[in-house]
């Protein structure tokens, strides 16, 4: 007994990367009331605006916005979110004018980690932030019709709409453009960089729940809660974020009790850790569905029936079978199932001797070649696309897998090229508004349109449905646009993969929420 426990310790230090007795991010684990998470990588980042490894896993625990999502209860009885409301946040109320482009906000009093009150100079300093680096910031303020945003008081603010929309609201609740105590932001700031944004990318100045305390690469950080924080004391006053590269390892640091978190956990691992008393799993269907990109701008994919030829020599049963194990749910529209407005625009099927027919139409007679190109932003995309070249095969499309470094894919899918003629994809808004997940991925404006989807009626349609006040009638252009995407045939879209929370059997609260992360302030142990 005693070797293996030797053994079993042993091997908990390596997984932990605890290789020195004095390191902070070692011993904070053994503090009480820590919680401790096996995440992929150490975070590089803090900024919300720039996307590095390990940023909005943490970065959505820092930066809180001015409004959050109502509460519901789904069938099992777990509060879910309630998309069609939002409540007040970091905002304590607010007023809309009749024409509902001007709302003015309260803000509620608040503190940041270094006793600095909540005010308006906050709000207005963030957004300047987001729009000197032209990234997610300013595209948020650009889909939610943002014309300018104007000082009213020390704790009121004013955001001047260039027309009413349905995504405004919904849009506040995120962690960009952020919310910073912009005093202590602008104790770094510099005549080059008057934002901060070199501090900022490495520290925390924000009022969420925590904040960060020390940020060690290769091994983890540590975030403590907020002293000052507005809301519900959290019951975990510090956070180890341990990096923690295997998912096998991070599974297994769950299942023997030396961590309460795993991040990422391959759905491969997920049948049997859901027979694992040591664990609880759970799950929703989430907003991210698994598809590839055909990118019209390309031959042969300028065809239409090029394209729906590959859709329906596709064998969507396979593929959930062998790629996610069965667990997968079908998609059958652009527009995620959980959002108002979804239908099943999506009616393609297996059916080869269509797709056959279809090529002979399009002038491949004789079947095609074509390239598909994956990389490992997720975890599905190699067996997938394996999966996807046996199965086209049977109608004569003849599909290579070439695997790229997932730096090329993603600059070569960015808005600023959109290179990739055929590709592998998850899409996951953050807002769940249906005007803004159209406006992200289905509008020439759109920063996640990857495919370069650029039609003057979608266009037009997007651009009614995100100002359109009558529900019947934004009902009807939602119902619309969903069935001109299905029918140009720009997404192979097959299954929600799922979202999977590996965590500890005493964790409680967990909620999901469109950034697909933990949010630690949710989570508490209740030990029975």
């Amino acid at each position: 007994m005693i070797r293996q426990r030797s053994i079993r310790q042993l091997a908990i230090a390596a997984l932990l990367g605890a290789t020195a007795i004095s390191s902070p991010i070692a011993s904070a684990q053994a503090q009480q009331n820590t919680l401790v998470i096996a995440g992929i990588t150490t975070p590089k980042g803090f900024d919300g605006d720039v996307f590095l490894p390990g940023t909005l896993e943490s970065v959505v625990n820092i930066n809180e916005g001015l409004t959050e999502y109502g509460r519901t209860k789904d069938s099992q009885g777990r509060d879910v979110l309630d998309a069609a409301n939002v409540s007040p946040h970091l905002a304590e109320s607010w007023t809309v004018s009749p024409d509902g482009k001007t709302y003015t906000f309260k803000l509620r009093s608040a503190k940041s980690p270094f006793g600095n009150e909540l005010i308006a100079d906050d709000l207005i300093f963030g957004m300047r932030k987001s729009e000197e680096q032209k990234r997610t910031g300013l595209f948020l303020k650009t889909v939610a019709l943002i014309d300018t945003i104007e000082k009213v008081s020390d704790k009121e603010i004013r955001y001047n709409l260039k027309s009413p929309n349905r995504s405004f609201l919904r849009v506040l609740q995120l962690y960009t453009p952020g919310i910073y105590d912009s005093r202590k932001a602008r104790e770094f700031a510099t005549a080059d960089d008057p934002f901060a944004t070199k501090w900022l990318g490495q520290n925390t100045a924000a009022y969420g729940a925590y904040h960060l305390q020390e940020n060690r690469q290769g091994e983890g950080a540590i975030f403590v809660a907020n002293p000052n924080y507005f809301g519900p004391k959290p019951f975990y006053n510090r956070v180890v974020f341990r990096e923690v590269p295997s998912p096998a390892n991070r599974a297994a640091l769950v299942r023997n009790g030396d961590a309460q978190w795993a991040e990422q956990v391959p759905m491969q691992s997920i049948p049997d850790l859901m027979r694992d008393r040591n664990v609880q799993v759970q799950q929703v269907i989430g907003t991210g569905t698994a598809h590839a990109l055909l990118n019209a701008k390309y031959k042969p994919f300028d065809d239409v029936r090029v394209r729906r030829a590959i859709i329906q020599a596709t064998d969507f049963e396979a593929i959930n079978k062998t790629v996610f194990l069965g667990l997968g749910t079908r998609s059958r529209s652009f527009l995620p199932s959980i959002l108002p407005g979804h239908i099943e625009a999506y009616r393609y099927e297996t059916n080869y001797d269509a797709a056959k027919k279809l090529l002979t139409e399009a002038g491949y007679p004789n079947g095609v070649d074509v390239t598909l190109e994956y990389a490992d932003n997720y975890w599905w995309e190699e067996q997938f696309s394996i999966q996807v070249k046996e199965s086209a095969a049977k109608a004569g499309i003849r599909v290579t897998p070439k695997r790229i470094p997932s730096t090329e894919m993603n600059t070569r899918r960015g808005p600023g090229q959109r290179t990739i003629p055929f590709f592998t994809y998850q899409t996951t808004p953050f807002v769940l508004d249906p005007g803004y997940a159209f406006y992200l991925s289905a509008h020439t404006a759109g920063s996640n349109n990857t495919a370069a989807y650029f039609k003057k009626e979608m266009d037009d349609l997007i651009d009614q449905i995100v100002v359109e006040k009558d529900d019947a009638k934004w009902k009807s252009l939602l119902a619309d646009a969903q069935r001109m995407h299905a029918e140009d045939a720009i997404y192979l879209d097959t299954y929600y993969p799922g979202v999977y929370a590996v965590m500890a059997p005493c964790m409680r609260g967990w909620l999901w929420r469109p950034v697909p992360y933990a949010y630690w302030r949710d989570l508490r142990c209740e030990r029975r």
